[in-house]
């Protein structure tokens, strides 16, 4: 491989930043409430990163459980907050009761982050059609990741999905990275790599004592040797 993968490493607060940045990770997605799947963080704990570890930082726009975008007046005002704390980088995903992307939603918040570079997350395997989903966000401003398992049960189910999209990158709607995440072991590794994925995220697994513990800097660096060793 000419580049090295990405690899992402879940971050809730400074501790867990300076250890995935010890261990090798390329990028942090940074949330609070893992109970919740992941919410935004607050403009303090942006910041306190930010001024800790110089790799790139993804913040998570979520204000609750599940793919519904809620508020979307109150999340556009949180993005608007968090750009003027210093985040360059995003992570969001809405929704429709359909299982269709909320349009309006994803437009209005993308509008406040003024071409911030960004990641479609994991509401794309629950989305009722990933193809359609793909089609319709095709070209919207600073999308360049799609954060997925395959599937909403993990990447142990949606492993011949990834392998397919991996296929089809550079089609239309599939120019964006594909950043597998979600149920993802060490195990899934060389096939993906082989398959040309070179972007990984880690949760659970930069953990080994629990997510009550903080990333371990040697979990995170296990990965990044496996990554590199292709």
């Amino acid at each position: 491989m000419s580049k090295r993968a990405v690899l992402e490493v879940i971050a809730l607060g400074v501790e867990d930043a300076v250890a995935a940045q010890a261990g090798g990770a390329d990028r942090l997605e940074l949330v609070t409430d893992m109970a919740a799947d992941g919410l935004t963080p607050s403009a303090a704990t942006v910041t306190g990163i930010r001024r800790a570890v110089d790799i790139s930082l993804r913040v998570m726009l979520r204000l609750a459980d599940g793919f519904a975008a809620g508020d979307v007046d109150r999340l556009a005002g949180v993005a608007a907050g968090l750009r003027e704390a210093g985040a360059e980088e995003f992570v969001l995903g809405f929704l429709d009761a359909d299982g269709a992307v909320d349009l309006a939603a994803v437009e209005r918040v993308v509008g406040v982050l003024d071409g911030c570079p960004w990641t479609f997350h994991r509401a794309i395997d629950r989305a009722a059609d990933r193809d359609a989903l793909r089609k319709q966000l095709d070209g919207m401003p600073g999308l360049d990741t799609y954060l997925t398992a395959g599937s909403a049960a993990g990447v142990d189910d949606g492993l011949s999905v990834l392998l397919a999209e991996a296929a089809r990158q550079g089609e239309p709607g599939y120019e964006q990275h594909l950043l597998v995440g979600g149920g993802l072991r060490l195990d899934h590794v060389p096939r993906l790599l082989t398959a040309g994925v070179d972007g990984f995220h880690i949760g659970g697994a930069a953990r080994p004592e629990g997510w009550e513990a903080p990333v371990s800097a040697d979990a995170v660096a296990r990965w990044r040797a496996a990554l590199d060793s292709v």
